[in-house]
């Protein structure tokens, strides 16, 4: 197994993908600011969905990736700089996640460009994005003070923080197994509808080891899932390597592998990085992400 600063091991299933080798991500790379649809690169998505069992045509849930990008600019026919707020939605039925630095670099060549209006942007952004994912992407944009989606939602009142569950944490390496007594073996344990938030999700890049901070919000029906439990089992994530989409799949696939559940959906908002922050939702009958922008975004 290949060790990352020595220290974390990397997925056997992403040992010599020649996808990965080929990113940009972690390496040295000039910024371009003339639009170059080129400059994107994509993921497939069976990389971390072999490691799981899935397979294109068996997936156990439904959902969307959904970002922001809050650093787009170009140039109006004038040169006049234009600036705005993007909100770009991938399902995740998509071949491929967009690698999110070279996304980046993507929307950074459209800062000296000239297009003719708010409409050819969109589109331009749409024809690219759709390519690389391989399925339509949405996109729309918003004026930087009119984006209703980025209004500041506060967490349902019915929703319960986890996070000051009393527990004893000695070992931060990721663990599924501590799902495994998650939940009353009981089978007259009565099901229940709950709406559960953890704001101490981290993990790290797959590439290049940097920090990612989300809140992860669970709503599931079905029999009890013990809070301290699940707190655990998230904190295990907080020296794994694995892109945003893909630790997501696995909290939504644990929990339907141990726990008895009717429903259930898992949403990640991350904290925002280079003018992007990604928001992944599964889900196994809801399909569109709701708003619940946190403070941290």
């Amino acid at each position: 197994m290949k060790i990352l600063h020595g220290k974390r091991k990397i997925m056997a299933s992403y040992q010599n993908a020649k996808a990965l080798s080929k990113l940009t991500l972690g390496k040295t790379t000039e910024y371009c600011s003339e639009y170059n649809p080129d400059l994107l690169q994509g993921v497939p998505r069976s990389l971390n969905r072999d490691d799981l069992a899935l397979t294109s045509d068996n997936l156990p849930f439904i959902g969307e990736d959904v970002w922001y990008g809050y650093e787009l600019s170009w140039l109006n026919t004038k040169g006049k700089p234009v600036v705005a707020v993007a909100e770009f939605r991938f399902a995740c039925t998509s071949p491929n996640i967009v690698e999110s630095k070279s996304f980046k670099l993507y929307l950074n060549s459209f800062n000296q460009s000239k297009f003719a209006n708010k409409e050819a942007v969109e589109t331009a952004l749409i024809k690219d994005l759709s390519a690389i994912a391989g399925i339509k992407a949405s996109v729309k944009l918003f004026h930087v003070e009119q984006c209703a989606a980025l209004a500041i939602k506060l967490v349902k009142p019915e929703t319960i923080c986890i996070d000051n569950e009393d527990v004893s944490i000695d070992s931060y390496q990721f663990s599924a197994q501590l799902l495994v007594a998650a939940q009353q073996t009981n089978d007259t344990a009565t099901a229940i509808q709950e709406k559960l938030v953890s704001h101490l999700l981290k993990s790290n890049c797959l590439i290049t080891n940097q920090p990612d901070w989300a809140s992860v919000y669970i709503e599931y029906k079905g029999k009890p899932i013990n809070h301290g439990m699940l707190l655990k089992y998230l904190i295990s994530f907080r020296q794994h390597n694995e892109f945003h989409e893909q630790c997501v799949e696995r909290i939504f696939c644990d929990l339907k592998k141990y726990c008895q559940l009717e429903q259930l959906t898992v949403f990640a908002r991350y904290t925002r990085r280079g003018g992007l922050d990604i928001n992944p939702f599964r889900s196994t009958h809801l399909i569109s992400a709701p708003n619940a922008r946190t403070l941290r975004q």
